[in-house]
């Protein structure tokens, strides 16, 4: 019950986001939530790290590191999540300061809106029209050396206006679905392959979480590329709700905001140093 409550954590829907203007804007009023509700609420987490030169994003490596040290995964884990982009936290030890983590690109952002263009539907339930496409192998490549061709190094973040339909223009609904989907897998792909450098007899659990888990023929596209080495698996299969990772990430931010401790670190978000960050509201 809302009495049992101590703390808020209220990120909000991000409507834009660009690191390099330092500006990161999140719909939700924070004042009014905590009048609403009678609570402490913590919001604004991202504008600290900006101005303390980080991208304001990702912000979950460190509860990804938590849940990896609290269920004893074996290391070396990398946390795939798939929201409207995709990111990956790679957690090579125990220490917070050895967290590496970026945005990759597209997760299903490109997939969402193809479809609400096409048929009017949100997603590609399990990605089953996507199965039923046929990938243009010349778009498909095509798209895959642009993207790495205009791939800032420096670039942790994105945002979904980073990227367009274009390069799927005229094909039918299933195959320009059935492109993106092995675009987006090829991008995901190659960002873990080139991020972590696995020794001969080393393994890799990969542990996927966020909405794009539930795109089969997505899944089904990435593992298709991953080497033996390489294991993918979803993180509910470790009694962690995949649903839910996020939001119970920014509650954790929350309260370690709160107590003052870092959220944000140099392999993060290219912060200068390790960083706090969120601000309190008590608007009642």
């Amino acid at each position: 019950s809302l009495s049992n409550i101590d703390l808020i954590g209220f990120h909000g829907q991000t409507i834009f986001h660009n690191a390099n203007e330092k500006i990161s804007k999140q719909l939700g009023d924070a004042n009014l939530l905590s009048a609403l509700l009678k609570k402490k609420v913590v919001y604004n987490f991202r504008e600290n790290d900006m101005l303390n030169g980080g991208q304001g994003a990702p912000l979950v490596p460190i509860f990804h590191q938590l849940l990896v040290n609290q269920n004893k995964i074996n290391l070396p884990v990398c946390i795939l999540n798939i929201g409207g982009i995709a990111n990956i936290t790679i957690v090579s030890s125990k220490d917070f300061n050895d967290l590496k983590s970026y945005d990759i690109g597209p997760g299903n952002c490109l997939l969402d809106e193809w479809i609400r263009n096409n048929n009017g539907e949100r997603f590609d339930k399990n990605g089953e029209l996507a199965k039923t496409g046929k990938t243009d192998e010349i778009i498909l490549n095509q798209a895959i050396d642009n993207f790495d061709s205009i791939k800032d190094n420096n670039k942790l973040s994105f945002d979904v206006k980073d990227f367009d339909l274009n390069f799927v223009r005229g094909l039918s609904l299933e195959d320009g679905l059935s492109t993106l989907t092995n675009f987006t897998a090829t991008i995901i792909y190659q960002s873990i392959f080139n991020s972590i450098n696995l020794s001969k007899d080393e393994k890799l659990n990969i542990l996927i979480c966020g909405g794009g888990r539930k795109n089969l023929s997505l899944l089904d596209s990435i593992n298709s590329k991953l080497s033996s080495k390489m294991k993918l698996t979803l993180i509910d299969d470790f009694k962690i709700n995949g649903d839910f990772v996020e939001s119970q990430a920014f509650a954790y931010i929350a309260i370690r905001s709160y107590l003052k401790k870092v959220i944000s670190f140099p392999k993060t978000t290219n912060v200068n140093k390790p960083c706090s960050g969120g601000v309190l509201i008590e608007n009642y």
